[in-house]
């Protein structure tokens, strides 16, 4: 029996023809309205990070720690069953986080789908933007701010439950005692961005 052993160009040539297969797929997806939320995973200086979107608009950021397995199923149920990793979908969004990582973005300007955020928890995350790069604010003040001061405890789960961190920036949002609170991606990823805004790192 002959046993033959792959090099690595074989493998290259094969990689490549799996990415070339895998776009002819994607675009024959879009082309036939197959596919609902297009994903696609990135390296940030915050650890990998899975970003995805509708038609409409960016729908969903998630971390590595909330397992991007658990968060496309979340989608599937959510959105539409039709999910699928479909890089160049989401091109303007990683363009723009790699900027903002870079420290030249300070504002995201990507539609966005609010499909996942819904009654005052919208209200919240639609106010979220215009707290400035580089500054703080707490919960009792964003609950004032939107016109129920007495729904302290609604802003900071609205902002731990964001659909969308970093690009809707609830790190910006801390407890009135300068404690951290809540985050999706964990308390280290929030003083990570904090830090990054303040320009001690990235």
């Amino acid at each position: 029996m002959t046993t033959t052993h792959s090099t690595g160009d074989d493998l290259s040539v094969a990689e490549r023809h799996l990415a070339d297969l895998h776009a002819r797929l994607e675009v024959d997806a879009a082309d036939r309205d197959l596919l609902d939320v297009a994903y696609r995973i990135i390296e940030t200086p915050v650890g990998d990070v899975m970003v995805a979107a509708t038609t409409r608009g960016l729908v969903r950021v998630a971390f590595r720690v909330e397992g991007f397995d658990a968060v496309l199923t979340s989608l599937a149920a959510r959105i539409s069953p039709r999910v699928m990793s479909a890089p160049r979908r989401l091109d303007r969004v990683v363009g723009q986080l790699d900027e903002y990582f870079a420290g030249t973005r300070r504002h995201f300007d990507v539609p966005i789908d609010w499909a996942l955020s819904t009654g005052f928890r919208r209200i919240v995350h639609e106010h979220l933007p215009h707290i400035e790069f580089g500054t703080t604010t707490t919960y009792s003040q964003v609950a004032i701010t939107v016109g129920n001061p007495k729904a302290v405890r609604a802003v900071g789960s609205a902002c731990a439950t964001n659909p969308l961190p970093i690009v809707i920036p609830c790190h910006r949002v801390l407890r009135a005692d300068g404690g951290l609170g809540g985050y999706l991606g964990g308390e280290e990823a929030k003083a990570d961005l904090l830090a990054l805004e303040s320009g001690r790192i990235g």
